[in-house]
């Protein structure tokens, strides 16, 4: 069923920012929302400003399937924070890696006819988000796993799609990482939108913006085999998408 016609009539919601987006496609009539929950990717100022402007009041959440969702929520103000932890959970920082306690914590993973307990001896969970704390709230700045090396700089793909999604002809993007002879990894844009963007347009756009290591140094537009696995498009899956283009131009 296509998610305007699920949401026919609701006037709360909790999303991820590619379901805001392309519910705010639709005609103003067809939407009820009067409230919504992002979560589960970056969030974009334009789009929070889009959805605000159409009457939609929106909220930036962190949280996570382990904890029965939500840790962390406020209402969007244009900062990047997520907030504060909610009532009953805990956060600490080691070395930008976020720690969560709370007693919504999922008792463990079931595998192999057994449950493995997911918190350590003292009960935190280690998210594997790396995170820091910024004008009193919390601020998420990626996966750590999703961190990569291009000329022994690390790049945190998040990062610089932070600055890629403030694009006017961006609606969302993902900086993946392709393989480079000299400096081993190199970032590459994956983007939706609209018109027709070029890697030259975006790069002028962009300078002064970006480090010249974590410029792009391949464009692509998400390709629809992409766009309809699941409420978020997974992010390996544009990586090996990526990397199959970028060796098809024998690079």
């Amino acid at each position: 069923m296509p998610l305007a016609q699920a949401l026919a009539g609701c006037s709360h919601a909790s999303l991820v920012p590619t379901q805001l987006w392309r519910l705010l496609s639709q005609p103003q009539a067809s939407l009820t929302l009067k409230d919504v929950l992002l979560g589960g990717a970056m969030i974009p100022l334009s789009l929070t400003e889009q959805a605000e402007a159409r009457g939609i009041r929106c909220w930036c959440g962190y949280g996570l399937t382990e904890f029965a969702s939500t840790v962390c929520a406020k209402r969007a103000d244009g900062l990047p924070g997520v907030g504060m932890p909610l009532a009953g959970r805990e956060i600490r920082l080691v070395d930008e890696e976020v720690w969560i306690r709370a007693a919504s914590m999922a008792l463990g993973y079931w595998r192999d006819g057994r449950l493995w307990p997911i918190g350590d001896a003292q009960g935190w969970f280690h998210s594997r988000d790396r995170g820091v704390m910024a004008q009193g709230e919390l601020r998420i700045i990626g996966r750590l796993d999703n961190l990569f090396f291009s000329g022994g700089e690390g790049v945190q793909p998040e990062d610089v799609e932070r600055v890629l999604a403030a694009h006017p002809q961006i609606s969302q993007v993902f900086v993946v990482p392709v393989d480079d002879a000299e400096f081993g990894q190199r970032p590459a844009a994956v983007i939706e939108g609209d018109g027709e963007l070029s890697l030259d347009a975006l790069l002028q756009w962009a300078q002064g913006r970006l480090a010249n290591f974590q410029r792009p140094v391949a464009l692509w537009h998400l390709p629809e085999q992409l766009k309809g696995g699941g409420i978020k498009i997974a992010r390996r899956q544009v990586q090996e998408w990526a990397g199959r283009q970028w060796r098809a131009a024998d690079r």
